[in-house]
């Protein structure tokens, strides 16, 4: 099995590096392609649903899409006199969602054409930022405490608040749940049909000073994961909120953590620690695959890339 992973080098650096490997091989990571194009730090990378392509947001800046296998610069997405935040893909492929800096919500074909906008308080100026997978709903964080849900056929609004300040969310693959981080160490768990309720909460992990991510994963997305900035990836039943274990083996905080989609006993992790780590059903005795980050002439800056999943951290 390959993993294709895509990453920032660092937090000020306009490139972004694809790198390829085996899993089950021992070595190190080889370099595929380096991305260079933006003009300012690359905030966010997210892979189409083929996974042949991948889209880059430079901070403030404009939104690239390239072939993964050629490393080409296919078409470069920007608004004049706004920059763009946050990128994403349509459940289809065949669009391109983007956040703006005027707080505005704006779809594109591939060419370039723009489908859609929606005005207003739509998004932050650091925003997550979902699409259903039938294409109906948008889901974006528009206040520091607040997500909007935004039906584009029905043409309705619902909000989801929060006490605390909201640091980053996911959607669940059925579309009906959000599992929302909150900046006082909860991840809590929305129904976003009908009535909007929390249904669950999970607390134990760590996060004083950088976004930490959250996923669904496991069969039937049965369990939480979660990064932590302790070092370790933390792991909930999803039903009851029960804290099932904390696996060791990074050696810096813990920014994200993607489960992946068609192998249920299969979970990364990315590091501060500049290593990106595969983890398996003999990981609860704390084993795991482990794939370095640095490369020669590289070796600045810390790992942010993950497996399948948009968002870094930022």
């Amino acid at each position: 099995m390959k993993v294709l992973t895509a990453e920032k080098e660092n937090t000020e650096s306009s490139f972004v590096l694809i790198s390829e490997r085996k899993v089950r091989e021992n070595g190190d990571v080889s370099l595929k392609h380096m991305l260079v194009g933006h003009q300012k730090p690359v905030s966010i990378v997210s892979w189409s649903p083929d996974d042949n392509q991948l889209l880059t947001c430079g901070q403030e800046e404009a939104i690239r899409r390239w072939d993964v296998h050629s490393g080409e610069c296919l078409h470069v997405y920007e608004k004049p006199g706004v920059g763009l935040i946050s990128c994403g893909w349509f459940p289809d492929g065949k669009g391109v969602l983007s956040g703006v800096t005027d707080k505005s919500i704006c779809l594109w074909d591939l060419d370039g054409k723009e489908l859609e906008c929606w005005k207003g308080q739509r998004t932050l100026k650091i925003s997550d930022m979902a699409i259903t997978s039938d294409g109906k709903r948008i889901v974006s964080i528009c206040r520091e405490n607040a997500i909007l849900l935004l039906d584009r056929e029905a043409r309705l609004e619902k909000q989801i608040e929060e006490d605390q300040v909201i640091t980053s969310f996911s959607l669940s693959k059925d579309n009906r749940f959000l599992l929302v981080n909150l900046i006082n160490q909860e991840i809590h768990l929305w129904s976003i049909e009908g009535d909007l309720k929390v249904v669950s909460k999970y607390k134990g992990h760590k996060r004083t000073r950088f976004i930490i991510r959250s996923c669904f994963g496991g069969s039937d997305q049965a369990f939480i994961a979660s990064g932590s900035e302790d070092s370790q990836v933390y792991i909930w039943h999803r039903s009851t909120g029960e804290l099932l274990v904390a696996l060791p083996g990074h050696s810096g905080a813990v920014n994200c953590v993607s489960w992946n989609p068609a192998n249920p006993h299969m979970l990364a992790s990315a590091s501060d620690d500049r290593t990106i780590r595969i983890w398996g059903l003999d990981s609860i005795g704390s084993k795991s695959r482990n794939v370095h980050a640095s490369r020669n002439g590289c070796s600045n800056g810390s790992s942010n890339g993950l497996i399948r999943h948009p968002f870094g951290r930022r």
